[in-house]
């Protein structure tokens, strides 16, 4: 069997200047100047997005119930951004791999050093048929900080952000608290009441996040946006 090779691919560098560069992107306070990104470019202009954040750990009931949310999304023409880490990132591309669509992710290391390495194939499917983007350069290693700075990408990329499982102090919250500084809207699954990754979700719901039921809940929104 051939290993993959994940860092076999040419990647582009956009730039705040270039046309291709996101619009989303230029609206947050600290875009930064340099993307690079390997696969489909076109994807950082899709016409509906929506960031997909979670914790890393998610329980048994998190799959079937973001699936249940997501799919419909997906079928209905979304781009799935998210950042390709382990748990709830990862199925959010799987997802949309699987059912046609297309997704993003946003990498908090550079293309020689891939962050995390649990599934080269993934990654090498998004590099090939979707998108993959980092503000760092090449040879850039992963580091602690480059996370919290990579989540703001995640949430600048699209008007909107959904959340599946956190914890009440995680990485996920960051991306929260991203999006509400950039104006974005927040959107959070409810989870079973004690445990301990529903405590996020539940916490954002109260300060105003919105509830989703269903994807309705989503979708009815970009809807009132288009009317």
């Amino acid at each position: 069997m051939k290993k993959l090779d994940i860092y076999d691919q040419k990647y582009t560098i956009v730039t705040v200047f270039d046309h291709t560069y996101p619009l989303y992107l230029k609206t947050i306070p600290d875009p930064p100047y340099v993307l690079y990104t390997k696969g489909d470019v076109s994807l950082l202009h899709t016409p509906l997005s929506i960031s997909v954040v979670g914790t890393r750990k998610p329980s048994p009931y998190a799959f079937p119930a973001m699936k249940s949310v997501l799919v419909p999304l997906i079928q209905s023409g979304f781009t799935i951004v998210s950042g390709m880490a382990q748990g709830i990132d990862q199925l959010a591309h799987k997802l949309a791999t699987e059912y046609n669509g297309k997704t993003i992710a946003v990498l908090g290391s550079g293309f020689q050093h891939i962050y995390p390495k649990n599934n080269p194939i993934l990654y090498n499917t998004l590099a090939q048929e979707h998108l993959v983007v980092s503000e760092y350069p090449p040879d850039c290693a992963p580091k602690k900080y480059h996370f919290p700075e990579r989540n703001r990408l995640i949430a600048g990329l699209t008007p909107s952000t959904f959340v599946i499982e956190a914890r009440l102090k995680s990485g996920t919250l960051i991306t929260v608290d991203q999006a509400l500084e950039q104006g974005k809207d927040v959107y959070a699954l409810p989870g079973p009441a004690g445990r301990i990754t529903s405590e996020g979700c539940h916490k954002m719901i109260n300060e105003g996040a919105k509830l989703v039921h269903t994807y309705h809940d989503i979708l009815e929104d970009w809807l009132e946006k288009f009317e």
